[in-house]
């Protein structure tokens, strides 16, 4: 997978580019990566186009990650399979030409300038659509805490009220 794309060479042909991308790839993905499940590869189908003057980077991921359940610390797999498409707009003049639901990007805040082409971050922009897909918090819809994390919980004991006192003033006052 390519770490960028040059917008000089590739905005006005288009680009291409399918593969399969390990998700330890990802430096920040890979923080939240369960060690406890081999991780199978994304399949990862990208095209950079213009329409209507505006540049979108359109993808479309197919495939899980496992991460680790914050309830019983097993491992749970995420569907990440989704297609994105992103305008990147030359500036904010350009927000007019994209549909409200339509997610934008301004190119001067993500391109890297490096004499002598502009570079999109393609894997970052990439990333930052997977970590946006899977939660913060992942968890199981059906499981339980285990015994073993946290031991036997013991039945709390009828204490005192320590308002009864204030019961038998109830009458009195």
């Amino acid at each position: 997978m390519p770490e960028h794309i040059s917008l000089d060479k590739w905005a006005d042909n288009g680009y291409e580019w399918s593969g399969e991308v390990k998700p330890s790839s990802f430096d920040r993905l890979a923080t939240t990566l369960s060690t406890e499940h081999e991780q199978s590869d994304i399949q990862l189908n990208a095209n950079l186009y213009r329409r209507n003057n505006v540049l979108h980077l359109a993808f479309t991921l197919t495939g899980d990650v496992w991460l680790t359940c914050q309830r019983c610390l097993q491992p749970i797999a995420i569907d990440l399979s989704d297609d994105y498409d992103i305008a990147l707009l030359e500036n904010d003049s350009q927000v007019r030409l994209v549909k409200d639901e339509q997610d934008y990007l301004l190119l001067d805040e993500i391109v890297t300038e490096q004499s002598p082409e502009r570079l999109l971050p393609f894997k970052k922009l990439v990333e930052d659509e997977v970590l946006l897909k899977t939660p913060m918090a992942p968890k199981h819809n059906d499981c339980e805490m285990s015994v073993e994390q946290f031991g036997e919980i013991p039945e709390e004991e009828e204490g005192e009220n320590p308002f009864a006192a204030l019961a038998s003033l109830k009458g009195k006052l």
